[in-house]
């Protein structure tokens, strides 16, 4: 269940915040700063923990903890976590952020103990982490709920491989097409997508604890071995560019869900259309379908229709990343932290949208009479003109022959279905659409996927320890 979210405007009250307030500062100073934070931090408090738990494995390995002090944080922090997970640790409205909130539940518990837990550490690198932790989950997890489409795509192209239909350009019927190519075509374009998660991954799969402000701390911390902890595959090396990168990681991550969402708004729009009476060679299942509530006969594609939305209020939050990024000087500003919000949101949207994919594609029927009555006349032009080629008439004349017939009335020879299928042979085309290649494909972003989501989660069960006490 999502966070409640808070009314704006709120104020902490001065003295709970990780920076010293003046006594008279203005309360509207801090209601207006906090602004939303308290809800978009609630998303991240379970990442806000364990970040802090990998900080002091790395303070302990620097040599900046005693053993009792790292054995009480961590307990610490592996009982803040559970309290999490369990709804008891949250945003108060007198704190500003996840970081006051983990931070004072510690102190409380731990007393100086768990004052020492910010040593070495700014809330910039703090948030940084969290964000890349938060990121690394969603990312990971928009990677399976695409492979789960991308298969059901497959699925459904076998099944359907030889249900013929018309093929378009300018939203004019064109060339024969079918079932088969229509969504194997939308599962290579989402495959094409998710082969280009690993490069995404590679940069957010750095460390930037260590970093502190932007310019790292005075004290010899071991910033590798907070980053293995986490289960990072290195650090980000140079502290100054980790505030540098705020934002990019963020339009990275929301332009590869922008990309895979392109996929499902526009299987949406064909779905939403074949299926249309005018059309009919597909069929939504009415378990799938919504009602008017004054037009008895109705049957609605909403959860394609918010599906596709979805994506278009997805660029909204690429757009909005992309401007809160734009023209600001070198270092930290706190212009950043208006980008959890279109983050978190757009990473959402994203899991929803193949969500609703992930239901309805399965489901889908096909009326094959339909799809095959729609290809006799102008689809079969092409036909026409190549059986001519065949014959020996040069392409242009053949060309200018149908053209003219065509012109006249005449109606086109009817063609078989197993002979449009037969002449088109050639690789990736209707008689020969490849689907293993694809599976193939499919099967190494899955071998990959699989073993990166691992490699995260047994870092962090690492972390977290055993579950069921505290």
């Amino acid at each position: 269940m999502s966070p409640r979210r808070p009314r704006t405007g709120s104020a902490p009250r001065p003295g709970r915040t990780l920076w010293t307030a003046p006594a008279d500062l203005d309360p509207r100073v801090l209601a207006l700063t906090v602004g939303d934070d308290r809800y978009w931090d609630s998303h991240l408090l379970r990442f806000d923990v364990l970040g802090s738990l990998g900080h002091v494995e790395g303070l302990r390995a620097s040599g900046l903890l005693t053993g009792r002090e790292h054995a009480a944080l961590r307990a610490g922090l592996r009982r803040a976590l559970r309290s999490v997970e369990r709804g008891r640790l949250v945003i108060g409205p007198d704190q500003e952020d996840a970081h006051s909130a983990v931070e004072g539940w510690l102190t409380r518990r731990l007393g100086s103990t768990g004052e020492r837990l910010h040593t070495g550490r700014s809330r910039n690198d703090q948030i940084a982490c969290d964000l890349r932790l938060l990121m690394k989950d969603r990312l990971s997890m928009i990677g399976y709920g695409g492979l789960a489409v991308t298969a059901a795509l497959l699925e459904f192209a076998h099944r359907n491989e030889r249900v013929l239909w018309p093929g378009y350009t300018h939203t004019r019927r064109a060339m024969p097409s079918s079932a088969g190519l229509w969504a194997g075509a939308f599962a290579e374009g989402m495959l094409d997508t998710l082969e280009a998660l690993p490069g995404l991954w590679r940069q957010v799969d750095r460390s930037p604890l260590g970093s502190a402000a932007g310019y790292g701390v005075p004290l010899p911390l071991r910033r590798d071995a907070a980053a293995r902890a986490l289960g990072f595959a290195g650090v980000e090396n140079n502290v100054a560019a980790v505030q540098n990168g705020r934002g990019k990681l963020e339009a990275g991550a929301l332009f590869w869900c922008a990309q895979l969402g392109h996929e499902v708004s526009r299987l949406a729009s064909d779905a939403i259309l074949f299926a249309a009476e005018e059309y009919g060679w597909l069929v939504l299942p009415a378990t799938l379908a919504t009602g008017s509530s004054i037009m008895p006969h109705k049957r609605n594609p909403d959860l394609l229709e918010l599906a596709r939305a979805r994506v278009a209020a997805l660029e909204g939050d690429l757009a909005a990343v992309l401007a809160l990024r734009a023209r600001l000087t070198s270092g930290y500003h706190r212009d950043f932290q208006l980008l959890k919000e279109p983050l978190i949101r757009g990473l959402g949207r994203t899991i929803e949208g193949l969500a609703i994919c992930g239901l309805v594609v399965p489901r889908l029927e096909v009326d094959a009479a339909r799809g095959l009555a729609a290809l006799q006349g102008g689809a079969l032009a092409t036909d026409q003109v190549m059986r001519l080629v065949g014959d020996g008439v040069p392409f242009r004349r053949a060309y200018r022959q149908v053209a003219a017939a065509f012109r006249r009335g005449e109606p086109m020879p009817e063609v078989p279905p197993a002979r449009i299928m037969a002449r088109r042979r050639s690789a990736g085309g209707l008689g020969n659409p490849g689907f293993g290649r694809a599976w193939r494909r499919w099967r190494v972003v899955e071998r990959w996927l699989t073993g990166e989501r691992h490699r995260f989660d047994r870092a962090l069960d690492r972390l977290a320890g055993p579950r069921g006490r505290g």
